[in-house]
């Protein structure tokens, strides 16, 4: 297997591909049914998280896209 290796038993925290690694970025985690845990990448891996509903990050992400916010 080629890649990077990870623990299953460690979460899996990703940001955005739009990310330019100058630490400005947030990191989700889509794991965790019905929610999605936020994070300052800055402040990883010990950081604290804001956590939301599902539905509601996907409103959000949906209307970021569709440039109303």
């Amino acid at each position: 297997m080629f890649g990077v290796q990870h623990d299953p038993a460690e979460p899996m925290w990703r940001s955005s591909s739009y990310s330019s690694g100058n630490g400005q970025c947030i990191e989700v985690r889509d794991d965790l049914p019905g929610t999605v845990p936020v994070r300052d990448s800055k402040a990883a891996p010990a950081g604290p998280c804001l956590f939301f509903e599902a539905e509601a990050w996907a409103s959000f992400v949906g209307a970021v896209k569709d440039e109303r916010l």
